[in-house]
């Protein structure tokens, strides 16, 4: 399914999970956790907001993945290795100072992600 679909059914299926204003709280807290509507109106609201930037993450990933195999495919053509690991430092010292120690580790599942395709 494309991110733009995606994007779609998961708003839908958000509307669906918040509860209209002057609704029994209770189905909504089910859904949101929430214990009044008003707080499960915002939670659904940032939950689409929160569903379309991941959308986005995840497109910006596929195109960074493609981007990668580009790279690594002319790299490889001219007679050099499939992977630069002076360039796969630098990624991993821009995430790291840019979000901290939990960014080192997705700057690794990026580049996992980005590796060996071809």
């Amino acid at each position: 399914m494309a991110a733009a679909e995606t994007a779609t059914a998961r708003t839908a299926a958000t509307a669906t999970q918040t509860a209209a204003p002057g609704a029994a709280p209770g189905a909504a807290a089910d859904r949101t956790g929430a214990r009044d509507a008003g707080a499960a109106e915002a939670i659904g609201n940032a939950r689409e907001r929160i569903d379309a930037l991941d959308d986005r993450i995840i497109g910006l990933i596929q195109e960074r993945m493609a981007v990668s195999e580009v790279i690594q495919r002319a790299r490889i053509a001219s007679g050099g290795r499939r992977v630069h690991l002076a360039r796969e430092m630098e990624i991993l010292g821009r995430y790291r100072d840019a979000l901290g120690r939990p960014g080192t580790q997705l700057a690794m599942t990026l580049l996992e992600l980005c590796r060996g395709r071809i």
